[in-house]
């Protein structure tokens, strides 16, 4: 039955929303009719861009990840953590540089990637570190703007720091053949590297899983995101947890730039930004402070991203979709704090704070 009450209760705000979620529904629909209609792409087209889009989502989940525990604990936006990001894939180069030339990486692959990725991991939590101790300790107990401010601030710093220190010469990344090769799975051709960084992606966030839920630490982190004062006077030490989030955070970020860095084999100073802005969007996505939905929104994010230019905007008719990617991950981004706030996964969490 309708229900005459809440008809009379709308209003014209609550109209418009409605009308916009009907508009992007139907254009969405529209654009996929459009595309199976056209039957421009094969199917080996399709598995190749969803492949891509898991990719991607595997590196933006893991940037996500940092986003989401710090907002957890400290219910602050670390605006600072797309350049962190960066930090540890353009200081990783050096090693992998030299040992691409040495011919190292060919011959001891598994040693040469753990050198890289725990150098990325190490500077990324020293540098998360160094934003935590700067921009946001001495304002913890302060509700103002500033420490929004100085994590934006920090974040043209480390670009323009690494500018200074090492030019805006875009730099590449040595070729592995192993990665440059494909494999055949299901009559379908994946190219390894692809493979490896959804497979490492996803180890990652099973041990951080892990972490979060099963060791002592993962659950003085998840008492201080309920309430910080009172596990403050259980004995939990809320520095020391608060600590740890960054580093974990900024170890997470760490692997996520390696892998990037593989995946498009170069590393400028200002390469963090707009993967930054997605992992952001991907932790609103999946529900910003809740770590599944980090996860979750990152997947979900790449693969509409690869996915949809095909199958939404060129079933409109759109020239040259592709070049439209980042506005399907931005529009996506303002729907959810439009008509869901709380994200996909953020229901229950929200739930049980109010």
């Amino acid at each position: 039955m309708i229900d005459i009450e809440r008809i009379k209760h709308l209003t014209y705000v609550d109209v418009t929303l409605w009308l916009m979620r009907t508009v992007v529904i139907l254009l969405v629909l529209a654009g996929t009719i459009g595309a199976i209609m056209k039957g421009r792409y094969l199917t080996e087209q399709w598995v190749d861009m969803l492949v891509f889009g898991l990719t991607m989502g595997g590196i933006y989940a893991l940037v996500a990840l940092g986003y989401t525990m710090v907002y957890g604990i400290l219910r602050l936006i670390n605006f600072a953590h797309g350049d962190i990001f960066m930090t540890g894939a353009y200081t990783a180069y050096f090693v992998a540089g030299p040992l691409g030339k040495a011919g190292f990486l060919e011959e001891n692959l598994l040693i040469g990637m753990v050198l890289i990725t725990v150098t990325a991991m190490a500077v990324c939590s020293a540098f998360a570190l160094l934003v935590e101790r700067i921009c946001y300790r001495p304002f913890r107990h302060v509700r103002t703007l500033a420490p929004l401010i100085c994590a934006i601030g920090a974040s043209f710093v480390l670009q323009h720091s690494f500018r200074g220190m090492y030019g805006s010469t875009v730099r590449a990344y040595p070729d592995v053949t192993l990665f440059e090769s494909q494999v055949t799975i299901l009559g379908f051709n994946f190219l390894v590297i692809q493979l490896l960084v959804i497979a490492a992606a996803m180890v990652s966030m099973y041990a951080l899983y892990l972490i979060v839920h099963k060791t002592k630490m993962g659950t003085a982190m998840r008492a201080v995101s309920e309430d910080r004062d009172a596990s403050a006077l259980m004995g939990i030490d809320v520095n020391k947890v608060i600590i740890f989030t960054f580093i974990l955070g900024g170890s997470m970020a760490g692997i996520g730039g390696v892998m990037y860095a593989f995946v498009f084999k170069q590393v400028y100073f200002f390469m963090g930004f707009f993967p930054g802005i997605k992992a952001f969007s991907a932790a609103v996505l999946g529900g910003i402070g809740n770590v599944p939905g980090a996860m979750l929104g990152g997947f979900f994010l790449g693969v509409v991203e690869s996915v949809g230019p095909a199958l939404f905007l060129d079933g409109l008719g759109i020239v040259a979709p592709y070049q439209l990617r980042d506005l399907i991950a931005f529009t996506m981004l303002v729907m959810v704090l439009i008509f869901r706030p709380q994200g996909i996964l953020g229901e229950r969490l929200a739930r049980a704070r109010a």
